[in-house]
């Protein structure tokens, strides 16, 4: 008996040596230090040892325990969670489009092109893995139409916080030549610096500051989301961002719950042109930090943009509903509520100032 306990005291000691060790790895980036963590201790959103959201956020929204809702994800998944046939795309060549004219273009989940007066911007590039593990976080068939040796050069890469299906380390050590500026809420800087970028390069915003970049204007807003890497939680910012360029204002939206301060953006940006916007991983043990379909269209309204494209879903299984959910909940709402929603395939282009008609590209796979 004795043998067998210091046997399996073995085994645990192991194991904790081996995920220390994997904890290691550049992939898991880096949490904010000297000055960089002075500079986020004098910001107001960062109290007693980590950033916190403008109401009070619990993580879990049920009374379910983390291993629970864990172990929900897995058995209680709907039926029709993955798409059994491929995604529809389109292979576009990303190098040869128009100079002169301002496009999206989406890349599955949360990752998409904009091309805004002859600058590109790319936003939360994840084209290799949403996980931080070798198994698990790849994209259906069909979204995995790009990699990083398809993605131009970048004017600015922009990151709303750095969770793994919005920060992926391999699509940027694979791009890190061709990436301008990097433009992020505060702390994420230091992923960056591991990654071998340069200070100069890297634009780390606090919510409500702006920054004039040639005729670039843009200013951090909140969301009510989280971030981390590893086990410490919530020590760089997440965040959404209002670009100004040219004659266009548009929303990048990034992971967030429902909260009042939509209505105080729209106050402060009244003039909305394009709100690009996450629709898709939620559920209601997560309410807080992901839309619920009612939600998500309450902060459409509350924003009221010229233009509305919906991100964050079509890619990854990422919660339990049928992976088709948000886009066929959304479209209906949309004739219902008459939102101006427009929805492009993967690599399909959209002139952002044209108005197409895009097919329901979500219906017949099965």
């Amino acid at each position: 008996m004795k043998k067998m306990f210091i046997g399996f005291l073995i085994i645990i000691a192991i194991l904790v040596i081996v995920v220390v060790a994997y904890l290691q790895l550049p992939l898991f980036g880096a949490n904010p230090t000297g000055e960089r963590l002075a500079k986020i201790q004098t910001s107001l959103h960062y109290k007693n040892g980590k950033f916190q959201n403008l109401s009070d956020t619990p993580m879990l929204t049920s009374d379910k325990s983390v291993i629970r809702a864990t172990f929900d994800m897995f058995w209680e998944a709907d039926k029709n969670i993955k798409p059994k046939s491929p995604i529809p795309s389109i292979k576009t060549d990303l190098n040869t489009l128009p100079k002169n004219k301002d496009y999206f273009v989406w890349l599955g989940h949360s990752s998409y092109l904009l091309h805004l007066n002859q600058k590109t911007y790319l936003i939360d590039p994840v084209l290799v893995s949403a996980m931080p593990l070798p198994f698990g976080g790849k994209p259906f068939k069909g979204a995995d139409i790009y990699t990083p040796q398809d993605m131009p050069k970048v004017d600015y890469l922009i990151i709303t916080h750095d969770h793994y299906d919005h920060l992926d380390y391999d699509t940027i050590k694979a791009m890190k030549d061709r990436i301008g500026q990097v433009i992020t809420g505060l702390g994420n800087g230091e992923h960056f610096e591991r990654w071998g970028f340069s200070p100069n390069q890297l634009i780390e915003l606090d919510w409500y500051q702006a920054i004039k970049l040639g005729e670039l204007n843009i200013t951090a807003l909140p969301t009510r989301h989280s971030s981390g890497r590893a086990l410490k939680q919530n020590q760089t910012l997440w965040a959404s961002f209002m670009l100004q360029v040219g004659n266009k204002t548009i929303y990048i939206g990034g992971d967030s719950g429902y909260d009042v301060f939509f209505k105080d953006i729209a106050k402060q940006f009244p003039n909305i042109d394009v709100a690009i916007m996450e629709n898709g991983q939620y559920d209601k043990d997560w309410v807080n930090i992901h839309f619920l379909p009612n939600d998500f269209i309450q902060a459409v309204k509350d924003l009221n943009p010229k233009k509305l494209l919906a991100v964050h879903n079509g890619k990854f299984v990422l919660a339990k509903h049928a992976w088709n959910e948000p886009m066929a909940l959304l479209s209906q709402s949309a004739q219902q509520e008459n939102l101006p929603l427009f929805t492009p395939k993967i690599g399909e282009v959209f002139y952002l100032d044209d108005n197409p008609n895009f097919e329901k590209w979500w219906e017949g796979v099965g």
